[in-house]
């Protein structure tokens, strides 16, 4: 070597630079598993269970192996570069010639001993002897003194430890060369023991403490490594003499491949080792181990065919290593992602996704391509998995795995499987089994599950179907769409399906339109039979059901009849409806089958039948839009309609009942008596209420009473014609014939007292217009209440032509325009045979403007004629009338426009003439009128005051008092 270096500078450079690059690239971190992979190819040349110790103590390392000791061809291996000596071995992991290198990088004396020799190499005595080579000594400064280590070997002698073949022994150069080999040793673990299978043991020990131990045993495609098993999938052969044109003559001379995968349940190394770690990282959950070739730095797999020959081959390999686990979900966990952290890594993913789809990794042998997964409850999967949807995975293979998609297996949404499920025959209990398996999954994906019905069809979705149980035999004929007994299942309700009573069947629309078409079908008899069957389970109460009307009946006369158009045999509507009404008898059979009371509910006619409906269109039913079957309905609504005034928005009845067939009517006393019992009285005697857009609720007349008011029902009058018994009433309307109770009068429009009438609309005018009937008496004490009432009412009505007024203390109808309305007692004396209109003093004004007719007091002229003196009002009178007027003008005989007078108002002046006419002035000014009397008898006798106030007492009158009244009368 140094003769070598003699003769040339540029073979030392070479030699150190090789070396250095080594060192300080590739090699830099390898120390520890060169010296294991050293260890394992002596154990391969030795035949034996390879076994290695690492001793660390202070600042040496030693590394003690078994196996074929290093002979002098090894020896001449080590102290050259790139030519290993193992190239001829079969089974060596050392190819390249340049893994001893790696002692250089922590050490200046590395020493072994084997075989019972020994060789070691130093830097020190390198140096020495380059530095006495000619030549050299330009390159030596140049380099720092710097020379290679491994090129000059010397002969030494090193103890070999009891049990061992060989030992290196390293004197570590520095604290960081110490600490980089405590790393390495203390990271050596399974995946040594996975790249070197020729190692049985590799025992670390650091510092003397205690040794840790690592163990392997092989068998059956499995590496139990320190009890932790690894499923191990190898594989190997001859390189294709194509592949390897662009490799190094050593690579050519040794064409094998090999590539190793192994997977256990500590996270794997994420480096490609070839055979010891890379830099080409692999982010997979399984360690690769190949024969990839590699760049001259030691660190990245080198590009080319014999690359991508091994890609493929690892991407076989992996997939087998997935098929150990085939049948298990865990196999998910090994499928790639599709994004890698390196060319490499994505390389070998890309190549083993290619081909999971033809891989033998799902249950029963199924390939990904083959399978389909179905994200739904166990149960539900476990029975599709019965032979309904061939390949569907065990519902243990969660659905939404995104390693599914790279296997292959296609995605069915649960929607579509329920798709699918429509043209399967099952007989109902499976069909219950099926149900009871979604219990849980989501109602959006079910819409169109399936459902058998108690007539043998299938039909697609619950919606609408009915769940019912206890029903009564032969509903078939109707149509319905019942499900199946034995099917039935509470998700079908939570489908839309409706649990079903009796009731509810009725509200089926299949059996409505069953009715009303059951007069065209080939047995209406049998559907009358199912209705009514239902009906009676139902327990309905007549009119619940007002379309159950339609169904046709027989009637004793034999013929078909609609059962609204039929009568009970013991109805009293019998003997009071008109000769021509539509009516036929109910046949005694089909009273007997069933009963009054199914009979009556499904429409048949014990009595007056009641119409309900719920929130009824008023002004649809005013246009014949909406109906319910009633004369004048239209008319009612109308006139209910008027009665609100323009609304906003339509008014709605929202719970509307009425009597029906009021027109077919022939004994009206009969017929009354029917109306005033329950159930239909109510339809009579309570107001209909009416919803405005508002929320305002407003009462009016209920239909069946404004029915009854617009028609002779009455003794053949109308029930406005007549009062009941009244002092004010009487004479102006008819006196009932009959006796009724008083809610039902005021429903029928009976007059029932004054205020009643007046606050109907048009009541106060229909009262004026009786009141100037002259075929009407009216008593002459009646007559200023009935004025009075009117005035109070602040109604509006027609000017009279005729009007009821007194004429000198008679009661005649006169022309209302010679009638006048007297607003003043003083003017009496002064209207005689002058008709006048007299109500109570105060509301004289609002009558005359009710009637359009002129006050006396605007009439009478009033020009005091005689001549009068000031006089005062003597002072026993304010006991009487307290805040009187105090003075007033005395006249001996007053005369008033010719005619004498008792007392007279006229420009703001009391005129009296002797006690009556003082008493009475004093009175009407004093606001106290009806103390007139009392006023004249202490006028005419003064001495009688205290007399007469006791006597008041006795009355037990509270004390009145006029404010106000000085003299003016203005105010009157």
């Amino acid at each position: 070597m140094l003769r070598g270096w003699a003769e040339s500078v540029a073979r030392f450079r070479e030699d150190a630079n090789a070396e250095e690059d080594l060192v300080l690239g590739g090699y830099r971190d390898r120390v520890v598993v060169e010296l294991a992979q050293n260890a394992a190819d002596a154990a391969v040349r030795g035949g034996v269970s390879g076994r290695v110790r690492f001793s660390l103590r202070g600042t040496v390392l030693s590394a003690a192996n078994t196996g074929a000791a290093l002979d002098a061809g090894g020896v001449e291996a080590l102290s050259t570069l790139r030519a290993s000596g193992k190239r001829d071995e079969d089974g060596a992991v050392g190819r390249f010639g340049v893994g001893f290198a790696a002692v250089v990088a922590v050490s200046d004396e590395p020493s072994i001993g084997s075989g019972g020799g020994g060789v070691s190499w130093s830097l020190e005595r390198a140096r020495e002897l380059a530095s006495g080579v000619p030549g050299l000594g330009e390159e030596l400064g140049r380099r720092g003194g710097h020379v290679p280590l491994l090129r000059l070997p010397f002969a030494c002698e090193v103890e070999v430890p009891d049990g061992f073949d060989t030992v290196v022994r390293l004197p570590l150069r520095d604290a960081d060369a110490v600490a980089a080999v405590r790393r390495q040793l203390e990271e050596a673990g399974p995946a040594l023991m996975l790249a070197l299978p020729a190692l049985g043991t590799v025992e670390i020990e650091i510092d003397g403490v205690e040794v840790r131990t690592l163990t392997a045993e092989r068998a059956d495609g499995r590496v139990v490594i320190d009890g932790v098993p690894w499923r191990v999938v190898e594989d190997h052969g001859v390189v294709p003499p194509e592949l390897l044109v662009d490799r190094p003559v050593e690579e050519r001379a040794r064409p094998y491949w090999q590539v190793r995968w192994a997977l256990g349940e500590s996270e794997a190394p994420r480096v490609v080792h070839a055979p010891t770690p890379s830099d080409e990282r692999l982010d997979l959950p399984a360690l690769l181990i190949g024969s990839f070739p590699l760049a001259p730095d030691r660190r990245h797999v080198a590009p080319g065919a014999l690359t991508d020959f091994l890609v493929e081959r690892a991407a076989e390999g992996y997939v087998r290593l997935m098929g150990q686990l085939a049948g298990d979900p865990a196999v998910l966990e090994l499928v790639p992602g599709v994004v890698g952290v390196g060319e490499l890594d994505a390389r070998i993913r890309r190549a083993i996704v290619g081909r999971l789809p033809d891989a033998v990794l799902l249950p029963d042998g199924a390939r990904g391509r083959d399978a389909v997964v179905v994200d739904a409850p166990a149960a539900f999967v476990g029975l599709l998995g019965t032979g309904i949807l061939p390949g569907v995975l065990p519902a243990r293979w969660p659905a939404r795995h995104p390693g599914l998609n790279a296997l292959g297996v296609r995605r069915v949404e649960l929607a579509d499987v329920v798709d699918a499920l429509a043209g399967l025959e099952q007989p109902p209990l499976w069909w219950r089994e099926l149900y009871e398996s979604l219990t849980g999954a989501s109602t959006d994906a079910l819409g169109a599950i399936p459902v058998p019905l108690a007539d043998g069809r299938t039909v697609r979705g619950p919606r609408g179907l009915l769940v019912a149980s206890d029903l009564p035999k032969g509903l078939e004929i109707l149509g319905l769409r019942l499900v199946d007994p034995e099917a039935a299942h509470p998700l079908l309700l939570r489908l839309g399906a409706v649990e079903a009573g009796p009731r509810a069947v009725l509200g089926d629309p299949a059996v409505r339109e069953a009715v009303e078409g059951a007069f065209e079908a080939d047995d209406p008899d049998e559907i009358a039979e199912a209705v009514l069957g239902l009906v009676a389970a139902a327990h309905l109460d007549p009119g619940d059901e007002p379309w159950l009307g339609e169904l046709p009946l027989s009637g004793e006369d034999g013929d078909l009849y609609p059962a609204a158009e039929l009568l009970l045999p013991q109805s009293p509507l019998r003997g009071l409806m008109a000769e021509d009404a539509p009516f036929g008898v109910v046949a005694e059979g089909v009273v007997e089958r069933w009963g009054p009371e199914t009979l009556e509910a499904a429409g048949v006619l014990g009595g007056f039948a009641l119409v309900r409906a719920e929130d009824v269109n008023l002004p649809a039913l005013a246009d014949g839009v909406e109906s319910q079957d009633l004369a004048d309905e239209e008319l009612w609504a109308e006139d209910v309609l008027d009665r609100l005034g323009d609304q906003e928005l339509p008014p709605v009845v929202p719970e509307f009942r009425a009597v029906r067939d009021l027109e077919l009517v022939a004994d009206w006393d009969a017929a009354l008596r029917l109306l005033a019992q329950p159930p239909v009285r109510v339809a009579l005697v309570e107001p209909v209420h009416v919803m405005l857009y508002d929320g305002r609720r407003v009462a009016l007349p209920s239909y069946t009473a404004w029915w009854l008011r617009r028609h002779p029902v009455l003794n053949g009058r109308l029930p406005g014609e007549y009062s009941v018994p009244d002092d004010l009433l009487a004479g102006l309307y008819e006196p009932l014939p009959v006796e009724f109770d008083p809610e039902l009068l005021l429903a029928l429009g009976v007059r029932t007292s004054l205020d009643e009438l007046l606050r109907e609309p048009g009541g106060a005018q229909e009262l004026l217009d009786r009141m100037a009937d002259p075929a009407r008496p009216v008593a002459r004490d009646r007559l200023g209440a009935l004025w009075t009432a009117l005035a109070e009412s602040g109604a509006e009505v027609s000017p009279p032509e005729r009007v009821r007024a007194v004429v000198d203390g008679e009661v005649e109808v006169v022309a209302a325009e010679d009638a006048l309305v007297l607003d003043r007692p003083d003017l009496l004396p002064l209207l005689a045979g002058q008709p006048l209109v007299i109500p109570s003093h105060e509301l004289a004004g609002p009558l005359a403007d009710l009637l359009d007719l002129p006050l006396a007091s605007e009439e009478v002229p009033g020009a005091v004629e005689s001549s009068g003196v000031p006089a005062g009002v003597p002072d026993v009178v304010g006991g009487v009338l307290p805040g009187a007027v105090v003075s007033y003008v005395a006249h001996d005989r007053l005369v008033v426009d010719g005619q004498d007078v008792p007392w007279f108002l006229g420009e703001g002046e009391l005129h009296a003439s002797g006690p009556e006419g003082l008493a009475r002035g004093l009175a009407w000014l004093a606001g106290r009128w009806e103390d007139r009397f009392e006023a004249e008898a202490v006028l005419r006798s003064p001495d009688a005051a205290a007399t007469l106030r006791a006597e008041a007492d006795l009355d037990g009158r509270e004390p009145r008092h006029a404010a106000g009244a000085h003299g003016s009368y203005s105010h009157f």
